[in-house]
């Protein structure tokens, strides 16, 4: 079955959850919060718009953790009184998903929650191929929006690379950017460049319509219904006996869970600007 837990019914949790059910992407979505009433008034909001905007996927809301059990993705998104999951609570929350859904896939939406994903591997031992966060993607998007408002074009023309640790540490290949299919050189000068690359740190951190829709994007792909990369969160290796932190990086995803693309040539600069954020 594809079902979906999301766990946080604020509004990154809501909003995703309204973006999956639209996209018929599952067949069954739980949103799960601590307050009952926002869980279930969601859901049926949500449900009641489906004739509306053709979805058919089924949602309920609870305040019962165990309902993750069963799912193939657990989502971890925003408490409906509390922000996002982060910090010690994140982790007995994930320690909880990990004991009641073994099985599943763990996709965290938030900002906040590049250190849950390091903690989640590092601390409990959860695999790297099945929890990774999502947020980096919504950075990507921003990105792309802002480069395609200089060449008054499409941000799906624009393609690009986000690694690193927003906002401080968030490393772009500029080179490699490409605006349909060209070089994005050919189409800015370098002042307009530099004054893009200027605007990477204050799009960080992303609100939650665009964290929900790159959240969903992870979704997707999970299911098999998106094939393209995505910029995530994930944790290091650190079988080699290096620490390291979780950052940004291109991966590919799937239902097995993420596999890790090639990263993209960098210039000497880029580059120790990259392993300076990796380290732990």
């Amino acid at each position: 079955m594809r079902e979906v837990a999301i766990v946080g019914a604020g509004t990154l949790g809501g909003t995703l959850a309204l973006i999956l059910a639209g996209r018929d992407v599952v067949s069954r979505i739980r949103l799960i919060d601590e307050v009952r009433q926002v869980a279930t008034g969601t859901a049926l909001d949500i449900m009641q718009a489906a004739p509306l905007n053709g979805g058919a996927t089924f949602i309920s809301g609870s305040q019962d953790l165990t309902m993750v059990a069963g799912s193939s993705v657990v989502v971890v998104a925003d408490r409906a009184d509390g922000g996002e999951w982060q910090g010690d609570g994140a982790l007995r929350l994930l320690e909880t998903v990990a004991r009641i859904a073994p099985s599943s896939i763990v996709l965290c939406a938030g900002a906040s929650q590049r250190e849950l994903v390091e903690r989640g591997v590092r601390e409990i031992q959860f695999p790297r191929t099945r929890l990774f966060g999502s947020a980096p993607e919504a950075l990507r998007a921003a990105l792309r929006a802002v480069i395609a408002l200089e060449v008054d074009g499409s941000p799906r023309d624009v393609s690009l690379s986000v690694l690193g640790i927003p906002p401080d540490q968030t490393v772009v290949p500029w080179q490699d950017v490409t605006i349909g299919g060209l070089a994005a050189a050919s189409r800015l000068d370098e002042p307009t460049m530099r004054r893009i690359a200027a605007r990477v740190g204050p799009l960080w951190p992303p609100g939650p319509a665009a964290l929900a829709a790159a959240g969903a994007e992870g979704v997707s792909a999970l299911f098999g219904r998106s094939h393209r990369e995505l910029a995530c969160f994930v944790a290091p290796d650190d079988s080699s006996g290096r620490r390291e932190r979780a950052v940004a990086l291109p991966v590919r995803v799937g239902p097995p869970g993420l596999t890790i693309s090639e990263l993209p040539a960098l210039e000497p600069r880029a580059r120790v600007a990259f392993n300076n954020a990796r380290l732990l």
